[in-house]
């Protein structure tokens, strides 16, 4: 017995003591067991001095079960004592016959391990906070290898874990997962095309929806987005045999040529153009060499866009005639069905016809909005990026993914790490969502709904989790929708950043489990307490004076919030400080 209770003021009971507390090793932090008959209700002693102790009601523990935030309190007579070894795992849940991993120890009880649950941990999305430096990274990288290293009567062979890599720093982390079962791996996607050790990002182009094409081309106008999706409609009449699509090829050059035929601009602005545009997009049946035949005399349709010393067409009007024979066909486009391959420069074509469809010769404000997408385009396909867009064979989205998860020798792997250090921030961004959104779509059209589990891991998460232009453009962020919607498909987010501030509200506001490591910024405290409610104040203000592996466990894969030293991964992430003193100073 530690001492009796003298009064109950709301949350906090305060004991006068029994015991003499020289005696006794530090126990500020610790946790106290209230008990009566065969009620244990949970306290942790928060401050007190050698005669008295204040002591914080965090929980009960009834039928072996711990139930965090108890609405009992004690009675006066009830005996308050230290609580024992196998109470502290019902309350943090070192249960053995659950799949739990080595979490780290615990700060407050030395040598007493912290255990995190698998299940209620990575059945939830997540987020890891912290400073620079702060121990974030040593954390993932100990959780997941110990995912696999901790495997004993059950292999967890079909993981499938995504971690997005900032600065390639966990490149090296997880090349042991498999050193204690071969059908364990890990695969490297690199951005580094000068690498030849792994395997080279390449999405193949034609799996692009009209969403990720506008991220591609960093699309800022509502406007732009529907003429991405007709070029996306016409792409097929630039890549499939002449043959299958002439007729519908006709009618679209012929009602784009039209258009500029009658667009009220002079005699000569409108040759120069259509001069172009069949130079550009022609079929057997219309282009600029194909003769006309009136009253006994022919005419190319080239020649008949001579221009006369009155000023007019030679005989525009035989054109005209001419074209109209190919616009009475009926039909719609279509996006594409996934049955062929198309790459970039297809593309380029597509979205140049779909521009002068769309009247960018024969209007100034669609050209201010419009001609940006051609600029950005040229200018993707003229860069190194474009080496991203090749794929060597073609294969549906289930085949990529399929690709994706597989090592060589047809193997599977767990663990897929995109080292997306070698692209600028933007491009990255835009790689990350593209990949979460066909990740996304993959397990959303699943028959078996939840059949397979996709874990997003986002390190730096701060760049590409944002509140952003997506909603204004598609109606729709990618992560929010993920994080909203993903738990019942199985696809699931792991947000990496040390400034949390800076995240979708949204996005962050759906995580169930979160490790908090040591904080400065007052922004970022201030959003962390708006956040989690339920963690007081002094949690909060401890974060400051953390040491680098320290964090605050909370969620519900923990039973209450626990202060934990994160265990070091073995091998650890390249995440090291610079050591100064072996790059300064040299021997004299």
């Amino acid at each position: 017995m530690i001492g009796k209770i003298i009064s109950i003021m709301g949350n906090e009971v305060k004991i006068k003591l029994e015991t003499n507390v020289y005696n006794l090793d530090n126990i500020m932090g610790k946790n106290v067991i209230f008990e009566d008959n065969n009620l244990k209700i949970v306290g942790e002693i928060i401050e007190g001095d050698y005669t008295y102790l204040n002591i914080k009601i965090i929980g009960e523990i009834t039928n072996n079960n711990f139930i965090y935030g108890s609405m009992i309190r004690p009675s006066f007579n009830d005996v308050c004592r230290f609580i024992t070894k196998e109470e502290l795992d019902i309350v943090f849940q070192n249960d053995p016959n659950t799949n739990l991993i080595s979490l780290g120890e615990s700060v407050i009880y030395r040598n007493y391990k912290i255990s995190l649950d698998v299940n209620t941990f990575f059945s939830n999305h997540f987020a890891i906070l912290g400073n620079s430096g702060a121990g974030k990274s040593y954390s993932v990288s100990h959780i997941l290898q110990n995912v696999f290293y901790e495997a004993k009567n059950k292999l967890p062979f079909r993981t499938n874990i995504f971690l997005f890599d900032a600065y390639g720093e966990y490149q090296p982390a997880f090349f042991e997962i498999g050193k204690n079962n071969s059908n364990i791996n890990y695969k490297v996607v690199t951005t580094d095309l000068n690498n030849n050790e792994f395997t080279h990002l390449s999405i193949p182009f034609w799996l692009l929806t009209t969403d990720d094409i506008a991220l591609l081309l960093n699309c800022d106008d509502e406007n732009q987005v529907p003429i991405i999706e007709k070029a996306l409609k016409l792409v097929a009449f630039f890549t499939q045999d002449e043959e299958k699509v002439l007729d519908q090829k006709n009618d679209i050059i012929a009602r784009s040529v039209l258009d500029i035929i009658f667009s009220g601009k002079s005699p000569s602005e409108i040759r120069n153009q259509l001069t172009s545009v069949l130079t550009k997009f022609q079929t057997k049946d219309i282009n600029l060499e194909i003769p006309l035949t009136k009253g006994g005399w022919t005419r190319t349709i080239r020649q008949c866009l001579y221009i006369e010393e009155s000023g007019k067409f030679a005989d525009i009007e035989l054109v005209i005639e001419y074209l109209e024979t190919f616009t009475n066909n009926e039909f719609e486009l279509s996006m594409p069905d996934g049955s062929f391959a198309y790459g970039l420069k297809e593309f380029a074509l597509a979205l140049e016809f779909a521009l002068i469809s769309e009247g960018i010769l024969t209007s100034q404000k669609i050209f201010n909005y419009a001609n940006v997408l051609r600029i950005r385009l040229n200018t993707l396909i003229n860069s190194d990026y474009a080496k991203f867009f090749e794929y060597p064979v073609f294969v549906n989205r289930e085949g990529f993914i399929r690709e994706l998860l597989t090592v060589s020798g047809n193997r599977k792997a767990q663990i897929i790490n995109f080292n997306i250090n070698y692209v600028d921030d933007r491009f990255a961004k835009n790689l990350v969502k593209i990949y979460s959104k066909l990740l996304f779509d993959y397990v959303a059209k699943l028959k078996n709904r939840g059949s397979v589990a996709f874990h997003i891991l986002l390190e730096e998460a701060h760049r590409y989790v944002q509140d952003d232009i997506d909603v204004r453009l598609f109606g729709y962020n990618i992560f929010e929708r993920i994080t909203k919607e993903g738990r019942k498909y199985g696809i699931l987010l792991g947000l990496i950043t040390q400034r949390p501030s800076e995240l979708s509200e949204t996005a962050i506001s759906q995580c169930s489990n979160f490790l908090i490591f040591k904080m400065f910024h007052n922004d970022d405290l201030a959003f962390i307490s708006s956040l989690l409610p339920n963690i007081n104040s002094d949690f909060i203000s401890r974060l400051k004076t953390f040491h680098s592996g320290m964090c605050v466990a909370y969620g519900s894969a923990f039973k209450m919030p626990v202060i934990v030293k994160i265990d070091e991964p073995n091998p650890v992430p390249l995440s090291q400080n610079v050591d100064i003193s072996k790059t300064w100073y040299v021997n004299q």
